[in-house]
């Protein structure tokens, strides 16, 4: 089974260590990213720093002059890794140990973009904007999140590239000293909170024959339960979360923000796909990390498994969190399947951030009987040297 670990580059420039150490697992690929979200990361092993902040969302390659020349939306370049291509350099020395590198590009989630641009962010039922979650419906946002794509995930020497938060992102956030959990929202609310009405969603919401206003006013009374924590618990599973949205908005309303947003995230997934495909060889893979449930926010976006397998080569699926969880993923995208896709099965390795390096062995041989075909291992930079003998003991296992 081919694995493959998460990557910074301010992993290996500096480190002349860390790509033999990375080769050493036993993963066969790096997904090295080349477009990232502003972060805090720890770097345990690297001889020259042990904290790296990442300021804001950047691109850690040069940007293209010639494509970004006179346009507004365009990515920000990075100060935090010393170098004109940190990428390009982590790329090299990664290769050179034998390893298959991927692109890693986060594209909807953009603190910086969102701040210097507000009028771009989601802005909810209330009027609040997000600035670290682009609309995707705006057609500058779009524009600006298909040629990224393009750029970051067709860098010299990659083989293929998977793209995070490739559709809508909402609400969630890590965002610094947050305190927005005294109401536990659940799925429901947190869909509700993420409903879009900016400009271009509501005219929408109004092509598909609906009152802006009017949606607007509904969302803000079916969350006013939430508020006073009347709402029953949605469970935290997928068809209870839709069941609890219908519930609060009704079916008819429900359906028709589903419409509107899943026919926007499809076009998104297709334009980035195809801009990716064209500016690539012949057999560069595009994996997306997914969601089998299409109202799912975040870095894993919601997807419908059949038409996400008829844009991308496959899908990078979250496993970490128990036998429930892989089987909430994994078998709704099999029968999909052709024999090209590729089922990437997702765990934590870090036993800090909950995962559970310990039991890989065994919970990747469950996501295998569900249909999972590789492995990803988030993340072989932030993990304690007793996190990675226990994933090159696992990966042993596998072999």
């Amino acid at each position: 089974m081919k694995a493959s670990a998460f990557v910074y580059p301010w992993d290996v420039v500096g480190d002349p260590d860390a790509a033999r150490r990375i080769a050493d697992l036993g993963v066969q690929q790096v997904t090295l990213a080349s477009a990232y979200h502003s972060t805090r990361a720890l770097t345990p092993r690297h001889p020259g720093h042990r904290i790296v902040t990442a300021r804001h969302a950047a691109v850690l390659y040069p940007p293209s002059a010639e494509r970004w020349q006179g346009r507004e939306l365009r990515p920000y370049e990075q100060s935090w890794v010393p170098g004109d291509d940190p990428y390009g350099e982590a790329a090299a020395a990664l290769a050179d140990a034998g390893l298959e590198v991927h692109a890693w590009v986060v594209l909807a989630h953009n603190t910086r973009l969102g701040e210097e641009h507000p009028r771009i962010a989601v802005r909810n039922a209330y009027g609040d904007r997000y600035p670290w979650a682009p609309c995707i419906a705006r057609p500058e946002v779009r524009g600006y999140l298909v040629d990224l794509a393009a750029e970051a995930a067709v860098r010299p020497g990659a083989r293929g590239t998977e793209l995070e938060s490739c559709g809508w992102y909402g609400l969630a956030h890590l965002h610094a000293h947050d305190k927005i959990g005294g109401v536990p929202l659940g799925g429901a609310g947190q869909y509700l909170m993420s409903l879009c009405f900016c400009e271009s969603c509501e005219a929408g919401y109004a092509e598909l024959g609906a009152d802006p206003e009017e949606l607007r006013e509904l969302v803000v009374r079916a969350l006013r339960p939430v508020w006073a924590g009347e709402t029953t618990a949605d469970g935290g599973d997928r068809a209870g979360e839709w069941a609890e949205v219908e519930k609060l908005l009704g079916a008819e309303h429900a359906a028709l923000f589903a419409a509107w947003r899943d026919r926007i995230a499809s076009g998104l997934r297709a334009e980035a796909v195809a801009a990716v495909r064209a500016a690539a060889d012949e057999d560069f893979q595009v994996l997306l990390h997914a969601d089998p449930a299409p109202h799912r926010l975040g870095a894993n976006v919601g997807v419908e498994p059949a038409d996400v397998l008829a844009q991308a080569d496959g899908v990078v699926l979250p496993c970490t969190g128990g036998e429930a969880a892989r089987s909430g993923v994994l078998p709704p995208f099999v029968p999909h399947r052709t024999e090209r896709t590729v089922l990437a099965a997702n765990f934590t390795v870090v036993a800090g951030m909950g995962g559970s390096p310990a039991t890989l062995a065994r919970d990747a041989a469950h996501a295998v009987e569900l249909g999972a075909d590789e492995l990803r291992l988030y993340h072989a930079g932030l993990a304690s040297d007793q996190d990675l003998a226990a994933v090159r003991t696992a990966l042993a296992e596998l072999s």
